[in-house]
């Protein structure tokens, strides 16, 4: 049985971010039960869009992550705060910096949304 991604190993986040060159990164850190933890680098912004079956959880570790929601104010997030978005909610995420998540979501998400 081979090893799942991130089981019985460090994760170096700094590392990870170090050596980032991207304005947008996403990339799976590891898989706990039926989820997916994983890093986002985020400069910019991102389409609107939404996942049909997963919820998503966005917890930010430096930066400032600016959530938009359809329907509702935008959500601001500073380092250590963390929120859900519902699935089927329509959103998009912002950064005017560089900001450093991690999002923990269902395996079957697809990363640029089912919209």
């Amino acid at each position: 049985m081979a090893k799942k991604l991130g089981q019985l190993e460090v994760i170096d986040i700094e590392k990870r971010v170090l050596a980032n060159k991207e304005k947008w990164h996403n990339e799976n850190l590891c898989q706990v039960n039926g989820a997916i933890v994983r890093l986002g680098i985020f400069e910019g912004e991102f389409h609107y869009h939404k996942h049909d079956l997963e919820d998503e959880l966005f917890f930010v570790l430096s930066g400032k992550l600016f959530l938009d929601i359809e329907g509702k104010d935008t959500v601001e997030l500073d380092p250590h705060q963390g929120y859900t978005v519902p699935r089927g909610v329509v959103h998009r995420t912002r950064a005017k910096k560089k900001t450093v998540v991690l999002m923990v979501e269902q395996d079957t998400v697809k990363p640029k949304g089912d919209l």
